[in-house]
């Protein structure tokens, strides 16, 4: 019997190798002599990075880069098993972690910068790679991916025409007069830039980077208008300079413009997170052929349809009537309109009520009994019954 197991992170208790792993070990309690292909997954956010990597036998690079506030920080970035993609998750320089959240003010949120991404770029193009995934989740900035366009080469001139050497912040957007690209990485010229993130806000308006996700970073309402105009004022400049609208894309908001910043200043496309990703790893091959899927995540509930882990990889094994079973750490409102979409079934794995320390403890555990107990009940039904049982299951829960 084949098992694909193609789960996403439990977020801070398992990556989404340690679920393959817990859900195999429960696996092999049943049948030892499965065949069991794990492809940890991943959609864009945290753990992108870790899951392409365990996914495709990569390897991690660490460097040292400029955190949001300035400051110098360890981060790492992977290069897959083809030795050809590099994969970033912008966070691990630029993300929200760095700025504690009693420092998430309307003065912080105004000089956070990508600068550190720009350096994370910069490192990956050494490998000569030709392709550099990005995942655009977990940010703290909101200045239009400027500091990493600084880091990879561009200018940026004030109108004095002194070039503005200061790592830049969205509150410093305003300042800008004029860029110049002639001094821009030219490695890459030569590499394709995917941009892995679920984000359809575009740069600026009401839907804008300011006005949906400045508050969470600290913005008051003065602060979001006045880093919505800025990043107005910086996309006027760049349609001006190389012919590219950045303001109206959708994605273009996604970590604070950063999705604009890459549009504008590299080849770069944007994709649907977890699509990207199952690319990446082949999944829609590995599926082929097996018996049934398991997939999970930290928390499931209606939003798990709008293009989380999960339901990207039900999407894929619906194609090839493939039953889907996803494992979760609580299941929340709505999951019944996820078993139209590809969900055999859904189960939580807890086995008693818990403060949420232990459930984050206890998650390689609760996977595997809940993995075990489930393909025993698959070894004892013919799978036409089992499917019957696992509705009602569902049903009358």
């Amino acid at each position: 019997m084949k098992f694909v197991l193609a789960p996403d992170s439990f977020k801070e208790s398992m990556t989404a190798a340690e679920v393959c792993q817990a859900m195999e070990k429960g696996i092999r309690k049943a049948i030892p002599e499965a065949e069991i292909i794990s492809v940890p997954m991943a959609d864009g956010g945290e753990g992108t990075t870790d899951s392409l990597i365990d996914a495709t036998n990569g390897q991690k690079h660490f460097l040292t880069v400029t955190d949001p506030l300035g400051k110098k920080v360890n981060a790492y970035y992977g290069i897959l098993g083809d030795q050809k993609t590099a994969i970033i998750e912008m966070a691990q320089a630029s993300g929200l972690t760095y700025v504690a959240k009693n420092n998430r003010t309307p003065e912080t949120i105004m000089r956070t910068t990508t600068y550190g991404t720009g350096e994370l770029i910069n490192d990956a193009l050494k490998h000569n790679v030709n392709k550099i995934i990005i995942g655009l989740g977990g940010s703290s900035t909101n200045d239009g991916g400027a500091g990493m366009a600084q880091a990879i080469g561009v200018k940026f001139f004030d109108q004095a025409n002194h070039e503005i050497t200061t790592k830049l912040g969205g509150g410093d957007l305003n300042k800008i007069a004029k860029i110049d690209l002639s001094a821009i990485n030219p490695q890459l010229k030569d590499v394709q830039i995917l941009i892995a993130s679920d984000v359809t806000n575009p740069l600026t308006g009401q839907n804008g980077a300011s006005a949906v996700f400045g508050p969470q970073k600290g913005a008051d309402a003065q602060t979001v208008e006045k880093l919505d105009q800025n990043l107005s004022h910086y996309a006027t400049l760049i349609q001006q300079t190389i012919k590219k609208d950045v303001a109206t894309i959708p994605g273009s908001g996604a970590a604070g413009g950063l999705g604009a910043g890459l549009l504008a200043f590299t080849n770069a496309t944007i994709h649907h997170g977890v699509e990207l990703i199952a690319h990446e790893t082949h999944l829609a091959d590995k599926i082929k052929g097996a018996d049934f899927v398991f997939t999970g995540e930290g928390g499931t509930d209606f939003q798990t349809k709008f293009g989380k882990t999960p339901y990207g990889v039900a999407q894929i094994a619906k194609k090839e009537n493939i039953p889907v079973i996803s494992l979760a750490g609580y299941l929340g409102e709505g999951i019944e309109q996820l078993y139209d979409e590809g969900f055999t079934a859904i189960f939580g794995i807890l086995d008693k009520a818990e403060d949420i320390h232990q459930a984050l403890k206890d998650g390689p555990k609760n996977i595997e009994r809940t993995t075990e107990n489930i393909v025993r009940l698959i070894i004892s039904t013919k799978k036409d019954e089992l499917l019957l049982i696992l509705f009602l299951y569902q049903f009358f829960n």
